[in-house]
């Protein structure tokens, strides 16, 4: 069993943490990089995007023909956690939910006429893109088969009636995956849904209001959307109608873990402002270091932040192997979660006030953390999933 880092990954690994530590992380000490949602500006954004591209770095998980680097997922696990080492750096490499996971799955699923029209524009950084899924009560949120919102065939065209919410990067997002109920049968669980493309100037649909949370907001928010006759031609649907629930299982499992690469990145930022801090401070004749209570603490984040290595690790390889790796990816999800939360909690602590403060980026981590436990399914879901695959496998779930 070789746990050896391929040489490219190892010296792309290297370029991105010198570009991200002399180029992205000084913008996180001036007031004037954040917009008005506590994010990069997307000027600025574009501005350090053109230095990426010129660095050769741009859109690691996308084919070398489409301007990518090509990377497999492992060799995206060691780039992506090197670009999050700043809260702006994934935006900066064309690496960033939810642009990433839909970048994927039109590579994946999507024809070349829909490749050229839908996919390529967000690749080269032109536009942004979002992911409509999820619904209020009583329609679909992490169990896809409640989900309400509906489209009617007339002829070669679909007419959408419905509404959508917490839609990531909606406010800003020009091209839209749409997943919506084809088969009217409120029993059907499986073939019941499926993906469409749309543009964001396209009528018959709005957002609602950019909903409030606590922050810190990504590029476009989260929105709630209304569909009111939007009519989307058959070209634009993505695979077979029926495919809908497969398509965000193909979107959804790597998407799942390439958050988690990045939050490594994150912890591993978190840990080393509480070291460096801890190695200065001192207190009641000696530094913080040197206190087992603080070497405990930082020795725990360590050993967590390893085992989430090692989860995404054997995950991504997994997935390079063609396996769905179900279970690794539920697994990493629940752990690199806690992990993030963790890592930031511990050095807000460590830092005292000054990590509480806006001082240091830790408590921009640290709301931003809160999220992780929720985004692409709740850690119970997860739980419930790993629980379901033991109950069918026994023994066998650790073969």
């Amino acid at each position: 069993m070789d746990f050896s880092i391929d040489p490219r990954h190892a010296e792309l690994r290297d370029r991105v943490r010198a570009f991200v530590r002399e180029t992205i992380q000084p913008l996180e000490d001036d007031p004037a990089s954040y917009n008005a949602f506590e994010n990069l500006r997307m000027e600025l954004r574009d501005q350090i995007r053109a230095q990426v591209r010129e660095a050769g770095l741009w859109a690691p998980q996308m084919p070398e023909a489409r301007g990518g680097l090509g990377l497999s997922m492992v060799g995206q696990s060691v780039v992506y956690t090197e670009a999050n080492r700043s809260i702006f750096g994934p935006a900066c490499f064309n690496c960033a939910a939810p642009d990433d996971g839909n970048m994927r799955v039109l590579e994946t699923v999507g024809t070349e006429a829909q490749k050229a029209e839908w996919l390529q524009p967000i690749v080269d950084g032109e536009v942004n893109s979002s992911f409509a899924m999820t619904e209020p009560h009583p329609g679909g949120g992490s169990d896809p088969g409640m989900i309400r919102t509906r489209a009617e065939r007339r002829g070669d065209t679909w007419r959408i009636t419905g509404r959508k919410w917490y839609i990531s990067g909606a406010a800003v997002a020009k091209h839209f995956i749409l997943v919506a109920r084809t088969d009217p049968n409120p029993d059907e669980k499986r073939r019941h849904l499926t993906g469409f493309l749309f543009h964001a100037d396209q009528p018959g649909w709005r957002i609602v209001r950019r909903i409030g949370n606590m922050g810190p907001d990504e590029h476009g928010g989260v929105c709630e959307l209304e569909f009111d006759g939007l009519e989307i031609a058959d070209r634009n649907r993505l695979m077979e109608v029926g495919d809908g629930l497969r398509l965000t299982q193909i979107r959804l499992g790597p998407a799942r873990l390439t958050h988690c690469m990045r939050w490594l990145g994150l912890a591993q930022r978190c840990m080393e402002i509480a070291q460096a801090y801890v190695e200065e401070r001192e207190g009641f004749g000696m530094r913080l270091a040197d206190r087992e209570s603080v070497q405990l603490a930082l020795g725990d984040l360590a050993h967590n932040i390893q085992i989430g290595r090692l989860l995404v690790f054997n995950a991504a390889w997994q997935l390079d192997r063609g396996d769905k790796a179900r279970a690794e990816v539920s697994s990493a999800k629940i752990h690199v979660a806690d992990t993030l939360h963790q890592a930031a909690d511990t050095a807000i602590q460590l830092n005292g006030a000054r990590g509480y403060s806006t001082d240091t980026i830790l408590e921009w981590i640290y709301r931003y953390a809160r999220a992780a436990r929720l985004v692409d399914g709740a850690s119970e879901v997860h739980k419930m999933v790993l629980a379901r695959l033991y109950q069918k496998s026994g023994s066998d779930y650790w073969r």
